[in-house]
């Protein structure tokens, strides 16, 4: 296999046909797209997606989403389609949407842990969509990373999480948006967001012309609904006003940092921020998962985590540090 680099065991490119190649022969390639990288694998091939959650660690019963380069997974891939699905593919994709439908034939078992249903997104990434328009098939990918931790949104974080448990690392830069799409799920009346992610529940009332249910219940049917994940090794605290949180650590003989989108004033010496270099929700956004992995390196015990105002992208924001704080209760 021709590659451009190399990263640990795992072959690097930046040839989204040589990407394209190796998934149509079964084989698994980390991949951008404008949210973070995903761990694909050619729904032609269903031995190739229970690699996935071998590779990952992830419970065979939870669900991947299966990317295609066009609105046309609608009808390859979903069944019995609503019109409202249409309306959404026409106007957000590509972007950083999954829709849930009802699934067809052509989805193995193993795709949606049984489920009759499937999320199908279009990412917004240019290789990513070259990629698939050669891959023969969509292709079924979580997050490149291992279960539970914090998602990956360079090449780099791809290759120290999963070294060898992948076949070829197609890389696409840093990734635009850096949260998980947004998954509204078609089934339901009304519709209903089964993640925050990178599309503000806002943009979709507007397309659809009417409110989306914006709380999900029941059993998880969709990643990232589990109550604890995308958490680094580091205690994750979430805090309005991260005097007392930070304090509380200090006074423990934790080591500290504060994670927030603007530099909070009045911090002890010992404890150090992490902020994204570009300002305002969307830098904060886009920063996240690099900022707590950032934490890790550093060898920060606790991450007092003061969250973005609600709405829009926001709410996405402190979804991801809500269950990053709720993998370390206890």
């Amino acid at each position: 296999m021709k590659s451009d680099t190399t990263s640990g065991n795992a072959p690097v490119t930046r040839d989204p046909a040589v990407a394209a190649a190796t998934l149509r022969a079964g084989r698994l390639v980390a991949f951008p797209t404008e949210t973070v990288y995903g761990l694909g694998a050619s729904v032609a091939h269903p031995e190739a997606v229970a690699r996935i959650f071998a590779a990952k660690g992830r419970p065979a019963g939870h669900p991947l989403i299966v990317h295609g380069a066009d609105a046309g997974i609608l009808d390859r891939y979903g069944r019995d389609v609503p019109a409202a699905a249409r309306t959404l593919a026409g106007r957000l994709w590509p972007g950083p949407l999954t829709l849930v439908v009802h699934r067809s034939s052509a989805i193995p078992d193993a795709v949606t842990g049984g489920r009759d249903t499937v999320g199908l997104r279009v990412p917004d990434q240019p290789l990513a969509l070259a990629m698939l328009r050669e891959a023969g098939a969509g292709v079924a990918a979580p997050s490149a990373n291992p279960f539970g931790r914090t998602s990956p949104t360079t090449a780099a974080h791809v290759a120290a999480d999963l070294g060898d448990r992948v076949d070829l690392i197609l890389d696409g830069g840093p990734c635009g948006v850096g949260l998980e799409s947004t998954i509204l799920d078609l089934t339901t009346v009304p519709p209903t967001v089964l993640r925050a992610g990178g599309l503000p529940a806002e943009l979709l009332e507007e397309a659809l012309g009417g409110a989306v249910r914006r709380t999900a219940s029941g059993p998880a049917r969709a990643p990232g609904m589990l109550p604890a994940h995308y958490a680094p090794s580091a205690r994750v605290v979430v805090a309005d006003d991260p005097a007392s949180a930070v304090a509380e650590a200090l006074a423990a003989g934790r080591r500290v940092a504060v994670l927030a989108g603007t530099p909070p004033a009045g911090l002890p010496r010992a404890v150090a921020t992490l902020v994204p270099a570009d300002p305002g929700t969307e830098g904060y956004a886009r920063a996240l998962y690099d900022l707590l992995r950032r934490a890790d390196a550093l060898g920060v015990q606790v991450v007092v985590a003061v969250p973005p105002p609600a709405g829009g992208l926001g709410d996405a924001i402190r979804d991801r540090l809500r269950r990053a704080a709720a993998d370390q209760a206890g």
